[in-house]
This record gives C-alpha cells, structure tokens and sequence, in this order.
C-alpha cells in the first residue's frame, strides 16, 4: 500500500453501529468511505461528526477511494 502523503479532513457522517461512515477532505473532491478497521485508536474505534482527522488514501477493491490510516 503506497500513500502519496498525509491529507487532513473532516468527518461528515459515522455510524459507530454500523461501524462505518465518510470523511469530507479539506481540499476538496469527493468524500471518503472510512471504516472503523482503518481507524488507528486505542479499544472501541469511532469518529464523531465534525473531527479533524489525518489519513492517507487508498483503493477500494472496487476501486473507489477510501480513507486508511485514520486519526483524529
């Protein structure tokens, strides 16, 4: 998995039941899919609407980007 480089966004919308949710980059495009695996975090991992989070981007299986490597 290459990253190009670090980005900063904000997450829009996460479903800690569903374990999933999306993240609205800061410089623009479209959102990112982020799923609580990707999220790097001591026990349960969860985003709350409107963190400031840090990620890298990935490929999706069905080549959709996502979100890898999250922080808040």
């Amino acid at each position: 998995m290459a990253h190009v480089r670090r980005q900063t966004g904000t997450v829009i919308w996460f479903s800690g039941a569903k374990g999933f949710g999306f993240i609205a980059p800061d410089g623009g495009g479209e959102d990112l899919f982020v799923h609580q695996s990707a999220i790097r975090a001591e026990g349960f991992r969860a985003l709350s609407e409107g963190d400031a989070v840090e990620f890298s981007v990935d490929q999706a299986d069905d080549g959709r980007s996502k979100a890898v490597d999250v922080t808040a």
